[in-house]
């Protein structure tokens, strides 16, 4: 009989129809006539419970897996246990399931034994994490991995409607877009025996590519050249960072969605991030209810209402410099934070959720930052005076970049975005004062010297927006298997 997924039999309502599901146990409980099993497929958040009489249903296993013995009974069918099952759909008299299975015939796939790691007894989120291949077997981890698949769907819609190109970006690269040198080498060199010139620098001459390169950190460069040909493009892939981090906010490999667009200045970039991320999660209320609903529920009864708050608030825009008022003027109030706030600081994690969870209660857009802490291609503010153009008009106390990060309640940064120097003689003088090393950018500057355009872009952390709209708390637990210092794993 053809396998019916368990999403569509709880939909049916052909009762009386004979029907073959196939799953995993959930739970499996006996009473003195009957027993009822809970089966999952992966399809959806909800089990079909199936009815089995032992005395009217029949149990076989599959004689060619040696693991299974062809005397299995219904005794040996634990939580963990993959099942065929074959049998009548009926509507279900229990409340809460409008419909259940009455098994006909059962085939064992795959037993687990009293070892199985995932049983139904709560374990915390780093012990799953070290079984990291049968986490995603439980039900908060479908309801992660399936959210997932539905962001990354918008992410590809959104995008596609809105006449943007999916661009596909090197992986392995010989330039730093960040300047941050915090990069995974690529090399095909015998460790054991690195030839160094007369300086103890490593030749790099006899290597694959013949010179140092490395795992991306970023599309970005690569997106602006197709931003410059095709109008408007989009990156969605994976990127590296090096970074000795093991905070519940940073992964060593992770997903980025980078699109870049011309013809684009920075109050247009502030209105297609904002419409974008309400896009992406305007989609997951109306596509995930039911794993929502259940993380709602399981870890984060604030969740849905968080949600649905993000899509009716218009974003706060606000100027670094008038942030920077704001903070100052809470500690004089008695507001206590970890880390100074001073104007040219670049503001952490507590002073971003401070602005939007306690402030201003919405999202907030943040623009114009010191130059200081910023990256080389952002735009640089016009400069008025000693300073550039701050809040209002008011003069801040040293250049400004048109930088604009959106920030979220409970995550703090989600988006990084800016406008780019289109300008070759600011964008020179900027690398320069920087001193930086030209050697690998030569082709990025070279679209300054040829038909340059305005125009700008933003990286949205794709594992953040996971952790917004799931509820969870740590980065590790909202991609399939993670990659942190010191854990390369599965």
């Amino acid at each position: 009989m053809k396998r019916t997924k368990i999403i569509d039999v709880l939909k049916s309502t052909e009762y009386g129809k004979a029907v073959c599901v196939k799953g995993w146990v959930r739970t499996h409980r006996s009473s003195k006539a009957v027993d009822f099993i809970a089966l999952n497929d992966g399809s959806t958040i909800k089990n079909v419970q199936v009815v089995v009489d032992p005395e009217k249903t029949s149990i076989s296993s599959l004689a060619s897996q040696t693991s299974l013995s062809s005397q299995a009974s219904l005794k040996d069918v634990t939580t963990g246990s993959c099942i065929c099952v074959e049998g009548m759909l009926v509507e279900s008299p229990a409340p809460g399931q409008p419909s259940e299975i009455q098994a006909a015939a059962i085939e064992i796939y795959g037993l687990c034994g009293n070892d199985y790691p995932m049983q139904k007894k709560g374990q915390s989120f780093e012990a799953m994490r070290k079984n990291a291949h049968m986490r995603l077997r439980t039900n908060t981890f479908g309801a992660v991995m399936r959210i997932r698949h539905n962001m990354a769907m918008a992410i590809h819609t959104y995008f596609h409607e809105h006449g943007f190109f999916y661009f596909h970006t090197p992986l392995i690269t010989a330039s730093d877009c960040e300047g941050a040198g915090n990069m995974f080498q690529v090399t095909t060199k015998n460790l054991y025996d690195l030839k160094k010139d007369e300086q103890g620098k490593i030749i790099y001459d006899d290597d694959f590519f013949g010179e140092q390169t490395s795992l991306t950190v970023s599309g970005q460069l690569e997106g602006e050249l197709g931003a410059t040909a095709l109008g408007a493009i989009y990156t969605f892939g994976p990127t590296f960072r090096a970074e000795n981090s093991n905070t519940p906010r940073h992964l060593a490999e992770f997903w980025m969605v980078e699109p870049e667009v011309a013809f684009l200045d920075q109050e247009e970039l502030m209105d297609l991030e904002e419409d974008f991320i309400k896009y992406c999660v305007r989609w997951a209320l109306d596509n995930c209810k039911d794993d929502l609903a259940f993380l709602n529920q399981m870890i984060d009864k604030t969740l849905i209402a968080r949600l649905e708050g993000v899509l009716k608030e218009t974003f706060v825009r606000l100027p670094y410099t008038e942030g920077i008022n704001i903070l100052q003027e809470a500690i004089k109030n008695g507001k206590k934070f970890e880390f100074p706030c001073n104007w040219g600081d670049d503001l952490a994690s507590e002073h971003e959720r401070y602005l939007v969870e306690e402030h201003f209660k919405k999202p907030v857009i943040m623009t114009d930052y010191p130059r200081a802490f910023k990256s080389f291609y952002m735009k640089q503010n016009e400069a008025q005076g000693e300073g550039s153009i701050g809040y209002k008009g008011a003069v801040a106390p040293g250049p400004t970049m048109q930088g604009t990060d959106v920030l979220f309640p409970q995550i703090g940064e989600i988006i990084g975005g800016s406008v780019r120097e289109e300008s070759y003689d600011k964008l020179m003088a900027e690398i320069e004062r920087r001193q930086m090393d030209q050697t690998h950018l030569w082709w990025y500057i070279d679209t300054r010297r040829w038909g340059s355009c305005p125009h700008a872009g933003f990286g949205l952390g794709f594992e953040r927006l996971i952790l917004f709209v799931t509820g969870m708390q740590n980065i590790r637990d909202v991609i399939p298997f993670p990659r942190t210092p010191k854990s390369a794993e599965f």
